[in-house]
């Protein structure tokens, strides 16, 4: 299972603004390695982040909720679809972790949120998402909705605005990393570095499980 990278540069922008940017870049990276660091194992969080509640878009433009899920478990993890690197490198781990789960796959779902709505669109997203497990969902919404689910998770994330004098062109993305387990009530169990092995997550995953 191998998907297409699709890479960009960053758009042309003002000095100032570049500069801006690229310093939030470095903090956000910061912050990711102090997370994972912190996160050399799977941490337990139920009772500290909210339930699983959300209103965003999925394929052929469908209004998708929580109200989806009940009854299954479910690993969420927000990036983008033109990520080079991290989200590619999370979703074909978290593949590999449902398929070694055998006939209780079924139990989990994947949700990939977008943090880049300009171009995810859900078609896109889920036909992003396809790539690595037929049951993983792609989710997207606008800035309003994505900016809100991403406070409720305390997720960090960054859009270079397109240069409006070349709105086709590249633009970077930065984003904090980390996936977010719910067990089958919704309530937030645990999270996990996006680098957590394979066995640990299987672990930390089948006791949510009938």
């Amino acid at each position: 299972m191998k998907p297409s990278r699709r890479t960009g540069s960053c758009a042309r922008l003002p000095s100032a603004r570049a500069s801006s940017f690229h310093r939030l870049l470095a903090a956000l990276a910061l912050w990711a390695g102090g997370m994972s660091l912190a996160l050399a194992a799977v941490h337990p969080v139920r009772g500290f982040l909210p339930d699983l509640k959300f209103s965003l878009q999925g394929a052929g433009g469908a209004t998708i909720t929580q109200q989806a899920f009940e009854g299954k478990v479910v690993l969420m993890f927000f990036g983008y679809a033109s990520c080079p690197d991290i989200c590619p490198t999370t979703m074909a781990q978290l593949a590999l972790v449902t398929e070694a789960l055998g006939s209780k796959a079924d139990q989990v779902r994947i949700l990939f949120v977008s943090v880049d709505p300009h171009r995810d669109t859900p078609d896109i997203l889920q036909a992003y998402v396809d790539q690595f497990d037929p049951h993983a969902i792609g989710l997207t919404g606008n800035e309003k909705a994505i900016a809100a689910l991403a406070r409720r998770y305390r997720v960090a994330y960054q859009i270079q605005r397109p240069d409006p004098e070349h709105p086709e062109a590249s633009y970077e993305v930065a984003h904090s990393r980390g996936i977010y387990a719910f067990d089958q009530q919704g309530k937030a169990v645990w999270l996990a570095a996006d680098g957590e092995s394979q066995e640990d997550l299987l672990a930390a995953l089948k006791p949510l499980l009938r």
